[in-house]
């Protein structure tokens, strides 16, 4: 039986990847191997970074978190320099970096120091 979940995100450079996750966004990890960063966040949730030279080239969200104030995690991770993308499809357009879905949920995406796709998720309240 499937029990918990992990995303794992390809890094071309190891030692970059670790200080963006640990300047931008104040994340250190819990373990490192050869090659692989483990980062684990609680409640079964986490994440691993491992090298390659394939990083980079996934055109799609990777991993996303939870938030219950998408504007906030916003304003602080800016203050680290995160950057967030903008985004002008007929379906999807961001307004300050955020799409607001039908259902009220909001997104904002970024890219970390090797190219991955990131996002942060506000579900409207219930």
């Amino acid at each position: 039986m499937l029990k918990e979940q992990h995303t794992v995100l390809p890094a071309s450079d190891l030692s970059r990847a670790r200080g963006y996750y640990h300047d931008k966004l104040e994340l250190d990890p819990n373990e490192e191997h050869d090659g692989l960063l483990m980062y684990r966040q609680g409640q079964g949730s986490g994440f691993d970074v491992y090298e390659t030279e394939n990083a980079g080239t996934a055109q799609n969200t990777q991993m996303g978190w939870m938030t219950d104030d998408l504007r906030g995690e916003m304003m602080r991770m800016r203050e680290h320099g995160v950057v967030f993308e903008e985004y002008d499809f007929p379906e999807m357009k961001t307004v300050d970096g955020v799409v607001t879905a039908p259902d009220g949920s909001m997104t904002a995406w970024f890219r970390d120091s090797e190219g991955n796709f990131l996002c942060v998720t506000q579900r409207p309240p219930e």
